[in-house]
């Protein structure tokens, strides 16, 4: 393919990507209750001409906190800067970033609990006061200068909410849980994706697309762009149920939602523990997984779909799952 070509397609994709993403709060589907809360707070912070209280979303990854972080930005006519907690190392990184904003900005911090203590502490004082205090030289010489800042907006997103300290949590004015989609939210969102892509694709796809995305808008757009290019090379490019279902079975994605890791994970506590109780670590050392990619992506979904439940000596399968696996469960064989 000719360069020029393929840089305009590379260029059209980003486009795209772009525009998946809403804008404004009449364009964010789903997550209802958390929405029409925090448009009440912008429009209130917008009428008194004051910057948004401080907000701190938590929930299982794809399910739309930076998107609504953006949004929020864009609902109050500001600019938002985007950082992870992992790369502010050092307190001198967080005043850069700080003293960088203008009046009324949104801070962005992604896995806000993995900011660094230091930094974190630093932290507090820039969200109550709207100050930074900055030490300067070192030892005997070394001195404290108070820089003040515009008042500003911070947005903490986090899958871990217990991994926040009592502190931080605190000086967040706004939090709110960010819950699975329905599938009714999942197929609104796939229509949508279509019509940006100017993709056919029927009805009964759409609907096969949203019960196997695990409640999670990431997911059925991911799995939307696998499906489509199914269509595009096994067909004349229209999705349809049947190539919807080949290419999901290709994936190894079943009729639930689940994935490979899913059923590795049910599986092995079945088979090397005899359905639990079974610890976390345990678990993941068991199929080579690590444990806090199970605890926060994967076991937030299959315990809303009931396939196993925590208990105080570890993680149990539950007849669901035996059932759904097709599994003895204490002498009954599901077939």
């Amino acid at each position: 393919m000719d360069k020029r070509i393929l840089t305009n397609h590379l260029l059209m994709d980003d486009e795209v990507e772009a525009t998946l993403r809403p804008q404004h709060f009449n364009e964010y589907i789903g997550q209802t209750s958390v929405k029409e809360m925090i448009q009440i707070a912008v429009e209130a912070a917008r009428k008194r001409n004051e910057s948004l209280d401080h907000v701190l979303l938590y929930g299982p990854p794809g399910l739309g906190k930076t998107t609504l972080a953006q949004v929020i930005a864009n609902e109050l006519g500001v600019s938002m800067k985007v950082v992870s907690g992992p790369t502010i190392e050092r307190t001198g990184d967080l005043a850069a970033i700080l003293t960088s904003l203008e009046p009324g900005d949104v801070l962005f911090i992604d896995e806000i609990h993995r900011l660094p203590k230091i930094v974190e502490e630093i932290l507090y004082s820039s969200m109550e006061d709207f100050v930074i205090d900055i030490v300067v030289g070192k030892d005997s010489g070394a001195k404290s200068i108070r820089v003040d800042l515009p008042p500003f907006t911070l947005i903490g997103a986090t899958t871990r909410f217990g991994d926040l300290t009592g502190p931080l949590r605190d000086r967040f004015g706004i939090v709110h849980k960010l819950e699975f989609y329905n599938d009714q939210d999942l197929e609104t969102i796939c229509r949508r994706t279509a019509s940006i892509y100017n993709c056919d694709i029927h009805e009964y796809a759409i609907q096969e697309l949203a019960k196997r995305s695990r409640g999670t808008p990431r997911i059925v757009n991911r799995l939307f762009r696998r499906v489509r290019d199914y269509a595009d090379i096994l067909s004349d490019g229209v999705i349809t149920v049947d190539i919807t279902k080949i290419a999901l079975e290709k994936l190894k994605i079943d009729e639930s939602g689940l994935d490979r890791k899913d059923r590795e994970y049910l599986l092995g506590i079945i088979e090397k523990y005899h359905g639990g109780p079974v610890g976390l670590e345990t678990i993941a050392t068991s199929i080579s997984e690590d444990p806090q990619t199970l605890e926060d992506v994967y076991e937030p979904f299959l315990i809303q779909k009931g396939f196993i439940s925590r208990t105080p000596r570890g993680r149990v399968v539950t007849e669901k799952a035996y059932k759904h696996l097709k599994k003895s469960f204490q002498g009954t064989l599901f077939e």
